[in-house]
């Protein structure tokens, strides 16, 4: 079949309507999901956002460079929250697992009950387990944006560490005599 067959069979077939009929279900029912993967997020990841949201605040202020201090709490206090977050992290994890044993517990159940063929009972198992499949994708969904999160924070941390080590070696610099070189007198 020749590239322009393809293209006139194709736009006769589309229903713009019908597509758009689509486009608007899939944003209904993917802000529904985005609410609850949010809901999950947000409970889990709120002490995180807000210093995460701190420190976006301390670097945007580009007349004042982040102070010592403020250096020492991102240092101490990220890990901590990281900590905290991989707790939750797991937590969430857990419910992913029991979310898809659900699913995978109704799906077998209803494909034994249908009759028909391999086809038809995968369609009506299928079927049955839709909200139990969306459950599942809610928590597999909060758990990588949880991850995302945590994994952004971690790369925060170390950014840190590299601005506090260049401090301490400018102020080991400044502290030598300016008589001596390297530390070794002329």
């Amino acid at each position: 079949m020749s590239k322009n067959a393809n293209q006139k069979a194709l736009s006769c077939d589309i229903n713009p309507g019908k597509v758009r009929q689509v486009q608007k279900k899939v944003e209904e029912n993917s802000t529904l999901i985005e609410e609850l993967v949010n809901r999950i997020v947000d409970t889990h990841c709120k002490p995180l956002d807000d210093f995460m949201k701190w420190i976006r605040d301390v670097l945007s202020d580009h007349d004042n460079p982040p102070t010592d201090r403020e250096l020492d709490d991102m240092t101490l206090t990220l890990p901590n929250l990281l900590y905290f977050t991989g707790e939750a992290l797991e937590s969430v994890g857990i419910k992913e697992d029991i979310a898809k044993a659900i699913k995978m517990e109704l799906y077998n159940t209803m494909y034994d009950q249908a009759d028909g063929t391999i086809s038809d009972k995968t369609a009506i198992a299928e079927l049955n387990t839709q909200i139990e499949h969306v459950t599942w994708v809610v928590y597999q969904r909060a758990y990588k944006k949880i991850r995302l999160r945590m994994d952004a924070g971690n790369e925060q941390l170390q950014s840190v560490k590299k601005v506090v080590s260049r401090r301490m070696v400018e102020y080991d610099l400044t502290r030598v005599a300016p008589d001596r070189i390297g530390g070794v007198k002329r």
